[in-house]
């Protein structure tokens, strides 16, 4: 075609001037199959490279990867005469004979039939002939498209490695701004750990002067910069300030889906003024530290703890955790029982671990020692079993008089499990959890290292926190985890419900119950089933399981779904002697699964988020700026992205608009209808001499107000104009009455009560205009 060349050569402008990577992120969705194709077949490229790069640029716009496919030749000869490329996705992984290598490869292939063929003729020219645009899977959120195979693009030196930039006025924050094309890890398409390997990481330089001062500073500009920023000094007799909360719009979000379990960490010190850091942290979905917010306290006093808890409180729309595992320290006591009396305390194992170090001396060595404590610690089923163990090890090893054993005997309801066998921790105190905070700020800081720069360095750890969870979400879209039983139905839902991370938790639990438990039904009385299930191989310990068969409730003694979320080995063992072949939804924790994020935006009358609301209202308001949040951040980078969200509130407002206006006009005709009714009812004393006023009869040329829309309420339609509708109510005019309208004549749609979703169609609004401008309208003076 005449125009390949001038296209391509305005792509490579596009791309060299980095306009292109821009563009594609945000518009990449908005092209449809037809654009799309009449953009890519027939175009003419000039060789294999460059056809290469044709299918990937456009998948990156798309976003999926591109895989080579299979190419034929001229017949006698190695030149190619026609190639194919591939969605990434194409084919599946069990066409492939099983390797050791690929046995434990992520499943990235669903089959999907998207391509792309070249012919090239004699000249060299390459022709695209063929293309296929439709893809049977989840396409990369532009977010997440820099992360695709075939879109990364390092700057490379001759050695073909990443060069670390020698200038000193690179970004304080970001030390790859210089080394990357395009600026940032995410433009270039490699993740930052990948950098990682490659180059290290730039210092962060801030004025320390007046550091308070600075810190407050910073705050006002992280307010001005994000809208749902909150932060809160506290400040002494004197003014001087002493204790700091803070924490941005994407904390609250992370708290309204993963804040039902936390830990309140204090054991971290800021070295140069010794100041308490104190993080609230939680996990993910994936299983991941992900942070609340931060606190920097001058003392361990209960007003500090109470003062920082309600600023916490406060800044979550007064939304409690469900448990806060902290250290042993009885001011925090006090100070969660004044500000989260219905949260559900405990002590963190990490801190009983790390406090035992310093308090035991050479048992800490002992490893017949270590697994008796911890038997006393979680190990124990009963408060008798407790008891028991915990006389025993203090015989044994002499330690009746031990001063710290004694205090944590007095406190054994706050962290041994026998006590606490419903208490939510999503894994987060578990012995494997290991330090938490101190994963996180380990390293950060120094003598030297003031406030402001503290936070700098913190907010860079939390953003490298969120891009991991980005990938592992990217991840989680693109392939599914390998199932150990192909054809199980129960590894099949929980796979695709799952993130990669539970789901292998899952699956070990699975395994387990299945291949390596014994079970024994002890009685049965209707529907409600009992078991007595026994692990091979571990001793003779017995938990014991209900099963309603009406409900398909099922309870364990180890009460490991109360407190973890997950359905443990004893139990699936129980559903699989029973034949369910799928999970109930009520044991697939939402905060588990994919979708976590997308929960927090369904609002219904239930919803347990919503419970401490005093108002539907208030959680309403506080769910939509949430959901606004995101939207504004996604589009605040580039221009048109920002244009697309203003054009949807302004469309949005104008429905809302005519939608209260119609709403008001529906009652007044009503309450006229009405009105004419009762003075129709009053007694009449004779004839009047004068002459009653009849209505003139609505003619046919007169004119009526209707509202329409597609039985569908969200299917597409075209207006008169020939112009797509997505489920709007469509006013016309057919004539203007010369009578107030009955209720009868006005006709509305069933669905109109609801909310359409808003796309800007400025001809919909021309007949509200119209009605409004008409003063014999019924009701219209009163508007």
């Amino acid at each position: 075609m005449d125009s390949s060349q001038d296209f391509q050569e305005e792509r490579h402008q596009r791309r060299e001037n980095g306009e292109e990577t821009e563009k594609a992120a945000d518009y990449g969705n908005a092209l449809s199959r037809k654009e799309a194709t009449e953009e890519l077949l027939g175009c003419v490229v000039h060789s294999e490279e460059e056809a290469y790069r044709l299918y990937c640029d456009y998948g990156h716009r798309i976003g999926f990867s591109v895989r080579k496919g299979k190419q034929s030749y001229f017949i006698g000869t190695k030149n190619i005469r026609t190639k194919d490329y591939y969605c990434s996705k194409e084919g599946l992984k069990y066409d492939e004979p099983v390797t050791e290598a690929n046995f434990n490869r992520p499943d990235t292939r669903t089959n999907c039939k998207a391509m792309i063929r070249f012919r090239v003729d004699e000249k060299g020219q390459w022709t695209v002939i063929r293309f296929v645009p439709v893809h049977n899977h989840q396409l990369a959120k532009p977010g997440e498209r820099h992360m695709l195979r075939s879109a990364k693009s390092l700057a490379v030196g001759k050695s073909g490695a990443i060069v670390p930039s020698t200038s000193t006025e690179s970004h304080p924050i970001n030390g790859f701004s210089d080394m990357i094309e395009g600026g940032t890890p995410e433009s270039s398409g490699y993740t930052i750990r990948e950098c990682y390997n490659q180059v290290g990481i730039q210092g962060v330089t801030v004025i320390e002067a007046g550091d308070g001062q600075n810190l407050v500073s910073y705050f006002k500009r992280r307010t001005n910069e994000e809208g749902m920023f909150y932060w809160d000094v506290q400040v002494d007799q004197e003014g001087r300030m002493t204790n700091f909360f803070y924490r941005d719009g994407k904390c609250r979000n992370d708290y309204d889906c993963f804040g039902d379990a936390i830990i309140f960490d204090t054991t971290y010190r800021i070295n140069k003024y010794n100041l308490i850091c104190a993080p609230f942290v939680g996990v993910d979905h994936h299983w991941q530290n992900v942070v609340f917010g931060c606190a920097f306290l001058l003392d361990e006093s209960v007003a500090s703890y109470a003062w920082v808890f309600k600023s916490f409180l406060e800044s979550m729309g007064g939304q409690s955790p469900k448990s806060i595992f902290t250290d042993q320290d009885e001011a925090i006591m006090q100070a969660i029982e004044q500000v989260f009396p219905n949260t559900q305390h405990c002590f963190s194992y990490w801190h009983i671990l790390k406090n035992a170090q310093s308090h035991l001396g050479s048992l800490n060595t002992s490893q017949a020692f270590q697994t008796l404590f911890t038997k006393c610690m979680q190990g124990s089923d009963s408060e008798e079993d407790f008891e028991e163990s915990w006389t025993a090890m203090l015989r044994e090893y002499k330690l009746q008089d031990n001063s710290w054993l004694i205090d944590l005997h007095r406190f054994r309801h706050k962290w041994c499990s026998a006590f606490n066998k419903d208490t939510f921790d999503g894994g987060i105190n578990s012995s494997q959890w290991g330090e938490v905070s101190n994963n996180i700020l380990s390293g950060i800081s120094d003598e030297n290292t003031s406030l402001t720069r503290f936070a700098l360095l913190l907010e860079k750890v939390v953003k490298d926190l969120r891009r991991n969870e980005s990938e592992e979400d990217f991840r989680c879209s693109q392939t599914a985890p390998v199932r150990a039983v192909k054809h199980s139905t129960v590894l099949k839902q929980t796979a695709e419900s799952y993130t990669h991370r539970i789901y292998k938790l899952f699956e070990a639990e699975f395994l387990d119950g299945c291949g390596a438990t014994s079970c024994h039904e002890t009685s049965s009385g209707g529907n409600l089933l009992r078991f007595e299930i026994t692990m091979q191989g571990r001793g003779s310990k017995v938990w014991a399981v209900a099963l309603d068969t009406s409900t398909m409730e099922i309870t364990c003694a180890c009460r490991k779904f109360e407190r973890m979320g997950l359905l443990c080995s004893h139990a699936l063992k129980v559903f699989t002697l029973q034949n369910v072949d799928t999970i109930p939804e009520k044991y697939v924790l939402q905060r588990w699964t994919k979708d976590a994020r997308r929960s927090m935006y369904k609002l219904t009358q239930d919803d347990s988020t919503q419970q401490e609301c005093t108002e539907a209202e208030l959680a309403y308001r506080n769910r939509a700026m949430q959901y606004a949040y995101n939207l504004i951040i996604k589009s605040q980078e580039l221009e048109e992205s920002r244009k697309i969200f203003w054009d949807s509130l302004e469309t949005g407002e104008k429905a809302l608009e005519v939608f209260f206006e119609m709403r008001s006009m529906r009652s007044q005709a009503a309450k006229d209808a009405s009105n004419k009714e009762k003075k129709k009812r009053k007694p009449t004393k004779g004839p009047s001499s004068k002459k009653a006023k009849q209505a003139p009869a609505a003619s046919s040329t007169d004119l009526e107000l209707s509202v329409q829309t597609n039985e569908h309420q969200y299917q597409s339609s075209q207006d008169a104009q020939g112009n797509a509708t997505i489920g709007r109510p469509y006013y016309y005019q057919q004539a203007f009455p010369t009578s107030p309208i009955q209720p009868n004549q006005m006709y509305m749609h069933p669905n109109m009560h609801t909310m359409p979703l808003c796309t800007p169609q400025q001809d919909h609004l021309s007949a509200y205009a119209a009605v409004r401008s008409n003063s014999n309208f019924a009701g219209a003076k009163n508007i």
